[in-house]
């Protein structure tokens, strides 16, 4: 199973796609998380370390692994769309919690512009991976819609958008309902994140298809203070891990 988690800025899309991944390996399934976001924290999420985290790799800063695998340069815009990437997360990542964590990259300066070729080693490194029927892989996708149109996530089963009570959020879904098609992604679920009340209920009721949502995790400052002392919400909230098993058990009933 292979689930790309996505949505706009801010809306907690790295606290689900985290404790997700989290129940998961607590059944014992072998479990990826990808980090496919340029602003990357989903390993503190997961629970890894400061130090473990500044010990992995990115595949962003592999110059030269990606330069060799795929023949991109900065002398030559070109590169190869195929690139040998079997051995990757088992060599370059690293494992917290029943997790093991790849990470692409982070933008260092503004202005850098698209990682596309890094973009390629994942794509590659995703469609790949010879699964096994208990095997799950979940990216936790940059903000926005970008990496829809560099068809990072073709190959995925489901995109999951986290919204949050708003027409923004809501339109975020829409977008990326409509671009999965392109995608051959068929299904585009739905969460909704920092639900206060009754009347955010009712708003998340009265604008996404019930056959979408997947349920609702209402706001909870117990993953404001998870962050805050650097720890993984699954390990610190009963209550916001409690709905997410919830809504793990639709996803494994669809």
């Amino acid at each position: 199973m292979k689930i790309a988690v996505t949505g706009k800025g801010g809306v907690g899309k790295t606290t689900f796609a985290a404790t997700l991944a989290r129940l998961y390996a607590e059944e014992g399934r072998p479990v990826l998380a990808a980090d496919v976001d340029p602003d990357a924290n989903l390993g503190l999420a997961l629970g890894f370390d400061e130090e473990t985290l500044d010990s992995i790799t990115p595949i962003s800063k592999m110059r030269k692994l990606v330069e060799e695998r795929t023949g991109a340069s900065a002398d030559n815009q070109f590169y190869h769309l195929n690139p040998k990437v079997d051995d990757i997360p088992e060599k370059y990542g690293k494992v917290c919690n029943g997790v093991r964590l790849l990470v692409l990259g982070t933008v260092e300066t503004g202005g850098g512009g698209c990682v596309c070729p890094e973009h390629v080693m994942l794509k590659r490194i995703i469609s790949n991976m010879v699964l096994r029927r208990e095997d799950v892989v979940i990216l936790d996708m940059e903000a926005g819609l970008e990496h829809l149109g560099r068809g990072t996530t073709e190959g995925v089963d489901a995109f999951i958008v986290v919204i949050e009570p708003g027409a923004r959020s809501v339109q975020t879904y829409k977008n990326v309902k409509r671009l999965a098609k392109d995608l051959g992604v068929a299904q585009v679920k739905v969460v909704a994140n920092k639900v206060r009340n009754e009347e955010d209920e009712a708003f998340i009721l009265g604008r996404i298809p019930q056959e979408d949502l997947l349920g609702m995790i209402h706001y909870n400052t117990d993953v404001i203070d998870a962050d805050r002392q650097g720890k993984s919400p699954f390990d610190f909230s009963e209550e916001v891990t409690g709905e997410i098993r919830k809504i793990k058990d639709r996803i494994d009933h669809q």
